[in-house]
């Protein structure tokens, strides 16, 4: 793609796939901006400016074809392929995010689960065994791995994040509470649940409640 897209507008698609993908099990076949606008309470033309970055995909007088637009936003968003994904740190969270099934739909494939404690050595999430993340190495290099979750302590994650990279993994989703900005060769999603708790708090400290 020959221009650059704004992170704004990266972070809409999901939420646009997301709907697409509920008007679809609604068995909607068309929709307009406006109408789309309404169901998202995102501006129609926020709408027509976003898909615009990447050709429109919309007739005048007809709107959308919703099948169409959904398939094309999830090849935009990489979900026409599998992405396999590691957990790291089987906790609570990790566990978790093992067994989130939703992540299958979207192509996204848990395919080992690893951690430091021998006392979950071999215990089965969805029939999945964890390993010892010591075996991390061998894994990777009979197994593709796009994608590893961090969901470990924080004074522990920028050593695995290097790890991680020295074995050819592509991409961190990591839920450390610390910031991965400096990996090299590595793309990284920080995710922070409590900034999320903090922006609720403040909405109710200033009685926005809307």
């Amino acid at each position: 793609m020959e221009k650059e897209i704004s992170q704004a507008v990266i972070r809409r698609m999901p939420r646009y796939y997301r709907y697409l993908n509920e008007l679809l099990e609604a068995g909607v076949e068309r929709i307009s901006s406006n109408e789309l606008s309404a169901r998202m309470h995102v501006t129609a033309s926020q709408i027509r400016q976003d898909l615009n970055n990447f050709g429109g995909f919309g007739q005048q007088g007809y709107g959308y074809n919703v099948q169409y637009l959904h398939d094309e936003i999830g090849n935009i968003l990489g979900l026409n392929t599998t992405h396999n994904v590691i957990v790291i740190g089987v906790g609570n969270l990790g566990q978790a995010i093992a067994n989130y099934m939703n992540f299958e739909k979207f192509g996204f494939r848990i395919v080992g689960l690893f951690d430091v404690n021998p006392a979950l050595e071999g215990k089965e999430i969805r029939g999945i065994p964890v390993k010892m993340l010591e075996e991390l190495p061998e894994f990777a290099k009979e197994n593709r791995i796009d994608i590893a979750a961090l969901t470990i302590p924080k004074e522990n994650a920028e050593t695995t994040a290097v790890m991680l990279a020295s074995l050819g993994v592509h991409a961190i989703w990591n839920f450390a509470h610390v910031d991965l900005d400096n990996v090299d060769n590595m793309i990284v999603e920080n995710v922070h649940l409590s900034d999320s708790l903090m922006r609720l708090s403040y909405s109710i400290a200033n009685g926005n409640d809307n």
